[in-house]
């Protein structure tokens, strides 16, 4: 059985809300460099049996694709919290693999949303301020 969860517009929400720390990837079937990524990403789902690892097959699911302004393929995604806190095209060595979520596991999402919050305040703003 796999370690990852296939995400669709149905259960997408659900699974980003009712999880803490959900990695998502965005990849199609055509794809070269996401098949090459597919068995990097099942590696590091069976090592972190407690993160939920996504995938979005982005042929079969284009509204999620267009959601999440996915330009290239395959995108990972990490979202903590309900926050993306990291999107990078590309297929990641396993190495970089495990490093982002070494990262995305340390952040603290109290000074990521705050963050967020100072960002929001400035472009409502107008940009003018500190």
């Amino acid at each position: 059985m796999s370690a990852t969860v296939e995400l669709t517009k149905e259960n997408f929400d659900k699974t980003v809300t009712d999880n803490e720390f959900v990695l998502i990837d965005f990849w199609a079937e055509w794809c070269g460099p996401c098949r090459q990524f597919a068995p990097v990403y099942e590696k590091a789902a069976e090592a972190n049996p407690d993160l939920v690892f996504g995938k979005v097959d982005t042929e079969a699911q284009p509204e999620l694709a267009a959601a999440f302004n996915i330009q290239s393929i395959p995108t990972l995604m990490i979202v903590r919290d309900q926050v993306a806190v990291f999107a990078q095209p590309g297929a990641l060595p396993e190495a970089a693999l495990t490093d982002v979520i070494g990262q995305a596991r340390k952040l603290d999402m109290d000074q990521v949303r705050q963050q967020i919050a100072e960002q929001q305040a400035q472009q409502q703003g107008g940009g003018q301020g500190s």
